[in-house]
Formats: structure tokens, C-alpha cells, sequence
């Protein structure tokens, strides 16, 4: 399939200039994808971020190096992008768990982190429930907090910041303006520079902001539409992993360069039979 190919090419880039300076936005660009949803996508199919898996192969590669005993330990850390021989034994030693010296010798126990090769398989066990919809541009206003794209930690802080929303107040306020489709409270993810995201809690409406919410546009796009029923957080993280993993590569779509949208509805959250719903933004693959 062509995202493999492109993904794996992605991952080739990468694998080519681990002792150079990898650039985000080209490995995006070569898997024909945003920065953001590159990184998104790479970490749900990866199961770690894609930082974290260039950390890793780094200091595999830098292992390697150090046990030919022909470079020394500040050689090496400059090689893999370390200006700091501090940083450099830091990264090494949560890899490893012993410094970079101590990797000189012989017999010394090390883990090697091998190369990701990104392979398709369809699992099916469960179905998913979704439509395809084409919808203009709408305006949202909300309350929004900067993220980065390390997506197992995004999914500790978005609970946290929904909580926090909720303490506040301010949902019931925002909820008076709702007078636009979709109808619900909305999490909305949008890009800022390919590695990090805002994530806004918000309402769609054409009202003016109230104190202590801003305004977002979200643009005319065509959404895959997906039902999600179980308890929150668990059952939308597992829903999003999956829509990435299993329904996207096979679909005949591609992501679009627009918002993920997430829709609560009213009812018990911690429900086993609460729904709400995932917005993919998609476009037909050419």
C-alpha cells in the first residue's frame, strides 16, 4: 500500500540522518502528510513518539560506537547532535541504565532498539460504526491549552485539562452560545508548528467570546465520522488509535490538513453506554 511505502521511506530519512539534524516537516513531506499528523500517526502505529524513537535509535547507533573503542565518549555525543557531554550521558543512561564510559567495556550489558519497518495487518475483531460528511467552515469559541506531540502524555493532560475546564465553571456559560451544528461540547485539536498542538474545549456558535474563552475557526473540510460508546477517556483513546491503525490505511483516504474534533454529548461519561464521537478530517487519496 502507498502509505507503507511512504511511511517507510519517512522512516528510511530518518534512519539516514540519525548523526545529522533530522527535520520533521521532510519526513513529513516524504509520507506525504502534515507534520502534526505525521507525528500523530507515527506514534499511534509505533506505540511511541516519533522523538522518543529517534532518542533511541540514536543511542543504539552510539553504543555501537563506543564498544569499537574507536571514538571517545565526547566524540560520540557530538556525533548524535550533543552539544553537552552532560545531556549526552543523561539520554545514554535512560537508554542503557549505565553511563557511556562504562560502555567501553567488554561484556557490559546494552539494548540495542532496532529499526521500525511499518508492515500493515487488519485486525477486524470490532467493528466501527462511521459516515462520511462534507461540512463548511464553523466557528467555535472555548478555552484552549498548549500541547505537545508526545501522545501518551497528551492523553495524561487532556483528562487533567477537561477537569480543570469542568472545576472552572465555564462549560455551562459556553454551552448558553451554542447555536450551531455540531451540537455538543467539543474537543478540538489543531496544529501549531508540527510539533506541538492546541487543544480547545469549546462550543460552535456565531455569538461573541465571553471572558476567559477565544475563538477558533474550523475550516470547510470532509470528515469521517465515527461513533464511539464506552466510559471516558479510555474508550475515545482507544477509538482514536484505532481509527488510525486499522481504519485509515485501508480506507482510500488520507488525513486532511484540518482540526481532529471530538463531540460529547450529554449523559453519564463514565457510562459504559455513553457515546460521543470522533471527527477525522480526510481527503480521497489521488
Amino acid at each position: 500500500m502507498e502509505w507503507l511505502e511512504r511511511f517507510n521511506q519517512a522512516v528510511d530519512y530518518i534512519e539516514d540522518n540519525l548523526s545529522e539534524t533530522i527535520d520533521y516537516d521532510k519526513a513529513a513531506q516524504i509520507a506525504c502528510c502534515s507534520t502534526f499528523h505525521f507525528q500523530r500517526m507515527f506514534s499511534y502505529i509505533a506505540g511511541i513518539p516519533l522523538s522518543e524513537y529517534i532518542r533511541r535509535r540514536r543511542m543504539t547507533s552510539a553504543a555501537f560506537d563506543l564498544q569499537s573503542r574507536k571514538m571517545k565518549v565526547i566524540d560520540v555525543a557530538l556525533k548524535y547532535g550533543y552539544d553537552s557531554p552532560t545531556s549526552f550521558n543523561r539520554a545514554f543512561q535512560n537508554v542503557h541504565g549505565i553511563t557511556p564510559s562504562a560502555a567501553h567495556t567488554e561484556g557490559v550489558m546494552l539494548k540495542a532498539f532496532p529499526r521500525i519497518t511499518f508492515k500493515i495487518s487488519i485486525k477486524g475483531d470490532a467493528e466501527m460504526n462511521y459516515r462520511i460528511e462534507k461540512k463548511n467552515a464553523f466557528r467555535i469559541i472555548g478555552v484552549k491549552e498548549h500541547m505537545n506531540m508526545n501522545i501518551e502524555e497528551s492523553f495524561a493532560r487532556v483528562p487533567l485539562f477537561w477537569a480543570g475546564t469542568i472545576k472552572s465553571g465555564i462549560i455551562p456559560k459556553m454551552c448558553e452560545l451554542m447555536n450551531q451544528p455540531p451540537f455538543g461540547v467539543l474537543g478540538v485539536s489543531t496544529s501549531i508548528n508540527g510539533t506541538d498542538f492546541n487543544y480547545y474545549i469549546a462550543v460552535a456558535t456565531d455569538k461573541p467570546t465571553i471572558p476567559g474563552t477565544v475563538e477558533y475557526e474550523v475550516p470547510a473540510s470532509t470528515w469521517a465520522i465515527f461513533e464511539c460508546v464506552g466510559a471516558m477517556p479510555n474508550a475515545i483513546q482507544d477509538l482514536q488509535k484505532r481509527i488510525i491503525t486499522e481504519w485509515l490505511p485501508t480506507s482510500g483516504y488520507e488525513y486532511a490538513n484540518a482540526p481532529d474534533i471530538e463531540i460529547y454529548f450529554e449523559g453519564d461519561q463514565q457510562s459504559p453506554t455513553y457515546k460521543s464521537e470522533v471527527w477525522l478530517p480526510i481527503v480521497k487519496k489521488i
